[in-house]
């Protein structure tokens, strides 16, 4: 029986059919192509158990299993849960298939690029192509730098450079859809994982839907600062960082609007990846070398108090169990408890990024870890060291009829509500007197 000669798209940030660049580039070639999502051992062995984020992954490959078989009968997603380096070992080594390439979209992160390169040269020797693609940004890698070839590390010219080059005719929707029927499936792989199969179990965390109408995006400039309003911000994070919707879709919302901020927002993403691209060690070390002398304090029940949404600040509190009960927080305050961890209680911020990046829906390394060094004063673009958020004036101007806090720190004016877990001006002059003796 003659072996079918296919493809295969690996789906991976990008978890939807339409406006798919990798996808519909695969479904154009000349031999049908198999879908398949692999979860990878490596990283889902390190989350929780009822990661809220594996659910939402393992929903989202239910829905597109339906719109797949929906249009073809005998197309199907396949999924792994294995090292994606054993998948395609195994893939590449079987008889049953004849691949011709694989196909997937560019990821920018450290270990994504290690492996990509390592499976592509596993290809290689079995003369399979690998084809990558840019999806999840309109600007990416060398796309955007300085006129001497070096990267940005400061936003505002970066921004002015990316909107300089950016033309609406280079926002091309690629019609994937339209050529799904060019679709197979591999016959001996599940099209089904049950997540307790994996060892999890399905979160009661939900990933809300995103908002971004012309309302919102209009209005988005005077709302987004103010955490207790309903429809404030786009809740669009889990959506662009998995890929359910396409970043292309929405630069054309933002161009439609004119609305500037939003725009800007979906700038300052791409900015966080390039910088993780051109410096990858900024993961685990400051940016500005110097700030790795800073003599942390890192006392450990400081760290579980700022954690449980007990330090007796109710702005800082209400952002923190926020996030632990929703997997989300408005980004105002995300700046407020970053800060008031790296410089009232002085905990190092590699801290609290990895404690985000276990509880944030909207996790994303570049972003994660870009915005803890603003706030550590340590990164690219980062916020002076010397610029230190008072947490009761913030609610003042964010807060001020308590909306916010008295949603999620019920207990207020409770006995049992903590004092304050410092004094804000002994750790204010604690925090500039040890900056300046790392930083001088």
């Amino acid at each position: 029986m003659a072996v079918q000669s296919i493809a295969i798209f690996w789906f991976r940030r990008d978890l939807r059919l339409e406006d798919n660049c990798g996808l519909w580039h695969a479904l154009t070639g000349d031999v049908p192509v198999a879908p398949i999502f692999i979860f990878d051992k490596k990283i889902l062995d390190q989350l929780p158990k009822d990661d809220a984020r594996v659910t939402f992954i393992h929903q989202t490959l239910e829905r597109l299993q339906q719109q797949l078989t929906a249009v073809h009968s005998t197309a199907s997603l396949s999924i792994f849960y294995e090292d994606p380096e054993k998948v395609f070992a195994e893939l590449l080594q079987n008889d049953a298939y004849d691949i011709k390439a694989i196909y997937t979209n560019h990821d920018y992160e450290p270990y994504a690029i290690d492996r990509d390169t390592r499976i592509q040269e596993m290809a290689s020797l079995h003369d399979v192509a690998f084809h990558t693609f840019k999806d999840q940004v309109i600007f990416e890698k060398n796309e955007i730098v300085k006129n001497d070839g070096a990267p940005y590390v400061v936003y505002t010219p970066y921004k002015n450079k990316w909107k300089t080059l950016f033309d609406p005719k280079i926002v091309h929707l690629y019609d994937s859809l339209a050529v799904l029927q060019n679709t197979t499936r591999l016959s001996d792989v599940p099209s089904h994982i049950p997540l307790s199969a994996m060892g999890f179990s399905e979160s009661s965390i939900k990933v809300p839907a995103y908002t971004a109408t012309p309302t919102l995006i209009a209005a988005y400039e005077d709302t987004r600062n103010y955490p207790a309003l309903p429809n404030g911000t786009s809740r669009l994070g889990p959506h662009l960082r998995f890929g359910t919707v396409s970043v292309r879709a929405m630069v054309q919302k933002a161009i439609a609007s004119e609305n500037e901020v939003f725009w800007s927002e979906l700038i300052w993403r791409e900015f966080f990846m390039q910088i993780l691209w051109h410096f990858p060690h900024t993961h685990t070390k400051a940016f500005k070398p110097k700030y790795d002398r800073i003599e942390w304090r890192n006392n450990e029940m400081e760290f579980e108090a700022w954690k449980a949404g007990k330090t007796g600040y109710p702005l800082v509190d209400a952002g923190m169990r926020e996030l632990n009960q929703t997997g989300y927080m408005h980004n105002r305050v995300r700046m407020l408890v970053a800060s008031f961890l790296c410089k009232h209680l002085l905990i190092d911020w590699r801290w609290g990024e990895a404690y985000f990046a276990e509880k944030l829906l909207d996790y994303d390394m570049s972003a994660n870890v870009g915005n803890w060094q603003w706030a550590a004063g340590s990164g690219v673009d980062a916020a002076p060291y010397f610029r230190i958020f008072n947490p009761t004036t913030q609610i003042q101007k964010f807060d001020k009829q308590l909306g916010y806090i008295n949603k999620w720190v019920p207990d207020l004016n409770e006995f049992s509500y903590p004092t304050p877990i410092v004094d804000h001006k002994m750790a204010r002059e604690r925090c500039l007197t040890t900056y300046k003796e790392a930083v001088a």
